[in-house]
């Protein structure tokens, strides 16, 4: 078969190899905890935002099969009802992506989606149904947002006064940032806020050090510059060291780090 029957083989169907491909990527994406990004930009880690805005060209994630893996998988409802909000006005036709959409009241893990989904097929996909899907999702972004920004707060004063460990700290903190959708600078702020600061023992900045492959490479890279160009202290001093470590294991220590 030819390439060009190929691909109208597929269009009729609404979707596309390459869709096809992304859908399974990201499925192997979620398995495995890494991010996804931006197509075409690997220092772009996607989020809400990205989702929502139709003047954002996202390639082969805006295949119906894409959107609906992020929808139904995405372990986090913001990313997931952005998903189903880009996927709504697909949906109305052809059959096979129609299907598709409402089968997400079923597969997705959270009652957002599924509750935006039957709203919209209930409306037969109409504009002013689309629309309220639009709005209640980024309400609950914002929302969502703020409520894990006022728990981050709280987790480090609870750190500075003794009354959860070090340990337990870290591990919140991986897991309000990455389920929070915190946007790249935002983390990078946080993390150079907290290896830099005299009042986080070297202990604790250690342990977030031993995580560090949890966050995206362009955001690691990004950290590691601005703690390199810190003013030198002691503490200090023992991280930029640390981090060197870090860099020599991996093979790509940027020219102001030697």
């Amino acid at each position: 078969m030819s390439t060009a029957t190929e691909g109208r083989r597929w269009g009729n169907l609404g979707v596309t190899r390459e869709g096809l491909d992304a859908a399974l990527a990201i499925k192997q994406y979620y398995g495995t905890g890494q991010p996804i990004c931006v197509p075409g930009e690997q220092n772009s880690i996607l989020i809400p935002e990205h989702l929502l805005n139709h003047n954002l060209n996202l390639k082969e994630l805006e295949d119906p099969l894409a959107l609906a893996m992020v929808a139904a998988r995405d372990p986090g409802s913001p990313m997931a009802m952005a998903a189903a909000a880009r996927l709504s006005p697909k949906a109305r036709k052809p059959l096979l992506v129609t299907g598709v959409f409402d089968l997400l009241a079923e597969a997705s893990r959270h009652h957002e989606v599924r509750s935006s989904v039957e709203l919209v097929s209930a409306n037969a996909f109409s504009p002013p149904a689309i629309a309220e899907v639009r709005r209640r999702t980024s309400k609950v972004i914002v929302e969502t947002r703020k409520r894990y920004t006022v728990a981050l707060r709280e987790n480090l004063n609870c750190l500075l006064d003794g009354t959860i460990t070090p340990r337990h700290f870290v591990g919140e903190f991986f897991h309000l940032t990455e389920a929070g959708n915190l946007r790249n600078d935002i983390r990078k702020k946080l993390v150079v806020s907290l290896l830099l600061s005299e009042s986080i023992r070297p202990s604790i900045k250690f342990l977030l050090l031993e995580n560090f492959e949890r966050m995206p490479k362009p955001v690691r890279m990004t950290i590691i510059a601005a703690v390199l160009d810190a003013k030198p202290t002691h503490h200090v001093q023992l991280i930029k060291e640390e981090l060197r470590w870090i860099l020599s294991q991996h093979g790509d220590i940027p020219a102001a780090a030697h």
